[in-house]
């Protein structure tokens, strides 16, 4: 749970190794009140030549001594790492910034050019962002790689003054020909929220050069994750990233998914407490089946992931060699589940890597959340089917009136009378870019396919075959969502949206079995299929004999085969 961001955190912030020039009064819990408190450590400071690193941490360190140590620390060029976490406790907030403001304004005055700088651990505010504001950019923190700023309570003012500060080092660094390099952020527990989140993240996507980012428990929902990913798509060198314990849901989920997709050195991924539910599992174990060649970790715990969605993420590790653990704890896969999980691993050789499942909160329980959503859900419903004749799509192109009224009531008949341009027609009515309407738009299409008909039946695969060939021939449809609203709007997936299933019949399937065999099918995308083929679900039960033609088929063509 959110216990695994701390202890990742924690081991984060311990990786400090240098020691020579260090000067260190590290977790001494001494209270520094005025210059004469701290005599003896500012000589040491003076008479340490060549120093580079000071601790001040565990400490606790009024304005007037703050001053005195800064005064010190104005003749030392060569100093690089400041770890001065935890040395306000016990302070008034107001105290603080004055106090940063002095040991920062020393450290331009002498020249030095940070590497490091860990404020954590001080509850500063807002206030104390803008305490340390001139020392972000300035020339002294133009070489800066690692900024420690984990539990300072910034919130959201504090983390927009520091992504401007930080977007200004980068702009000042980059016109003198040395731009900012910032390899390491961290930033948990800090209410940053989605504003908070998407200012950094412009600061981030400038910059470009992170290898780690960590900003658990922080507030942030989809639209913030969503910024987040959009930058962190910048950062090719990403190594680590750790989302834990903030709201990714279904939307942020699939953002970060595609993420993920541009990042082939990411090496840990926490998004553990995230809430990325089954929708957004699926996307992620997609992301994870393409790429991600050095993945050691995964954390998808406790985000109401259920069993079919658990499997394909079990199943996205397969020859992921470097892999040390996958996390599902804590999600609603139910005794038979886990044990399927577990079934899964074992039989990739890695039962030893998933974690523990002691947590599960079994399967959900469906038929009381539904019967409090019906009436809601029907209103969904109405409102989607009234607007099927208003999708969008580009304005140079006029509305088909004939299609429009197919889509909104499909029959053969009216199929037919669209002619021989009904393919033409369709392209023009669906906006493939929208992946939840194309497929909307197939199951409306092949819901009158008739094997015995053979006019139906080209007329029907015909019309498919230019929506879907149009849509998976651009390179920003997201094919996993077009799957995965497949199988919300057939009832063998549940979403976090209001979509009330379909009625199943055998075009559905028969006209999915066809598309399949088709060179514009995404092979990748098969194994998701299958695994939902492969479930007793009532739903598909009066479509015995066309599921049972999909599954063989979904089988030979599955990408190992």
């Amino acid at each position: 749970m959110a216990t695994d961001a701390v202890a990742q955190l924690a081991d984060s912030l311990a990786k400090t190794q240098v020691t020579e020039g260090e000067l260190s009064y590290k977790g001494q819990g001494r209270k520094f009140d005025n210059a004469q408190s701290v005599e003896e450590m500012v000589k040491e400071i003076q008479e340490f030549k060549g120093l580079q690193a000071l601790r001040l941490e565990g400490n606790t360190y009024g304005v007037e001594a703050a001053q005195a140590i800064a005064k010190a620390l104005e003749t030392k060029s060569e100093f690089k790492y400041c770890y001065w976490s935890d040395m306000f406790t016990g302070r008034l907030r107001s105290e603080i910034p004055p106090a940063l403001n002095s040991l920062g304004a020393a450290l331009m005055t002498a020249g030095a050019r940070l590497t490091v700088l860990d404020l954590s651990d001080n509850a500063f505010g807002p206030d104390g962002v803008k305490g340390i504001e001139k020392l972000l950019k300035s020339t002294a923190c133009h070489t800066l790689q690692e900024l420690r700023l984990n539990n300072c309570g910034m919130g959201i003012g504090g983390g927009k003054i520091l992504a401007a500060a930080l977007t200004e080092c980068y702009k000042q660094s980059s016109a003198q020909g040395t731009p900012l390099g910032l390899k390491v952020f961290i930033a948990g527990r800090n209410r940053l929220e989605n504003d908070g989140a998407t200012a950094l993240a412009q600061a981030f996507q400038l910059m470009g050069s992170l290898e780690e980012v960590h900003v658990p428990q922080n507030g942030i929902n989809h639209p913030g994750v969503t910024a987040l990913a959009t930058a962190m798509q910048h950062n090719p060198q990403l190594r680590v990233l750790n989302l834990n314990d903030n709201t990714f849901t279904k939307k942020g989920a699939i953002a970060m998914a595609q993420a993920l997709k541009h990042l082939r050195s990411i090496q840990v991924i926490n998004f553990g407490d995230c809430l990325v539910r089954s929708e957004g599992a699926i996307a992620i174990a997609e992301a994870v089946t393409e790429g991600l060649p050095i993945l050691k970790e995964l954390n998808l715990s406790f985000g109401e992931i259920t069993g079919e969605a658990a499997l394909l993420v079990a199943q996205s590790v397969e020859g992921k060699a470097t892999l040390e653990k996958l996390d599902l704890n804590g999600n609603c896969l139910g005794e038979e589940g886990c044990d399927d999980l577990r079934e899964v691993m074992d039989g990739l050789n890695m039962g030893d890597l998933l974690g523990s499942l002691s947590d599960d909160e079994g399967e959900p329980e469906e038929d009381d959340e539904d019967e409090e959503e019906e009436d809601d859900e029907d209103d969904v419903e109405e409102e989607e089917d009234s607007s099927v004749n208003q999708v969008s799509s580009p304005p140079s192109v006029p509305r088909s009136p004939d299609a429009a009224s197919f889509l909104c009531f499909p029959s053969p008949d009216k199929l037919l009378k669209l002619g021989t341009k009904r393919a033409l027609l369709f392209e023009q009515q669906v906006d493939v870019a929208d992946a939840g309407k194309t497929a909307e738009a197939f199951l409306k299409i092949s819901s009158v396919y008739n094997e015995e008909d053979e006019q139906v039946k080209s007329a029907v695969l015909d019309s498919i075959d230019a929506i879907l060939r149009k849509a998976f021939a651009s390179p920003s449809f997201q094919g996993y969502n077009f799957v995965s609203s497949l199988l919300v709007m057939l009832g063998l997936l549940k979403s976090e949206d209001k979509v009330k299933p379909v009625h199943v019949v055998p075009g559905h399937l028969q006209a999915l079995e066809y598309v399949v065999r088709q060179d514009y099918f995404p092979q990748d995308h098969i194994a998701v299929l299958e695994a939902f083929m492969s479930r007793h679900i009532q739903a598909l039960e009066s479509c015995s004999s066309a599921r049972n033609i999909l599954k063989s088929t979904l089988e030979h063509f599955r990408p190992e085969n």
